[in-house]
């Protein structure tokens, strides 16, 4: 029997942004797409954030920043996955950026950034197209 792992996803928050409906959103999509998913909450600081995706052993995070400090949180996240051996991990972000920070976080690193009213469809079929299961 040979099944293909899910690709598993750690939606997460980092930062002081108390605003969670998307992210919420978002890994709901995300479980209904057949990925399993796991949600870290509010209030992560960046290295939380990589904690939790080694110890998950996820294949992507997705980062939601609505506070106004991605351009300092997301790459930080990169910067400790790449410290911890873990820069195989996709990252992608959501949230509400100035236009001009999008190809600023892409040069850093991150592979796509999802703004509000972008269709979950969209985003799914992003993740399917452009992640894989971690060792597969």
């Amino acid at each position: 029997m040979n099944q293909k792992r899910k690709i598993r996803v750690l939606v997460a928050k980092p930062g002081l942004d108390g605003h969670d409906r998307g992210s919420r959103i978002i890994a709901r999509a995300y479980r209904d797409a057949g990925f399993e998913v796991v949600y870290s909450g509010l209030h992560q600081t960046p290295e939380e954030v990589v904690q939790a995706a080694i110890q998950e052993d996820v294949d992507m995070i997705g980062l939601s920043s609505l506070a106004g400090a991605h351009m300092y949180l997301f790459p930080r996240v990169l910067e400790l996955l790449k410290e911890n051996g873990a820069d195989d991990i996709v990252v992608c972000g959501g949230g509400i950026f100035p236009e001009e920070d999008i190809p600023k976080l892409k040069e850093a690193g991150i592979k796509e950034i999802f703004v509000p009213g972008t269709p979950l469809g969209e985003v799914v079929k992003w993740v399917e197209e452009n992640v894989k299961p971690r060792g597969s």
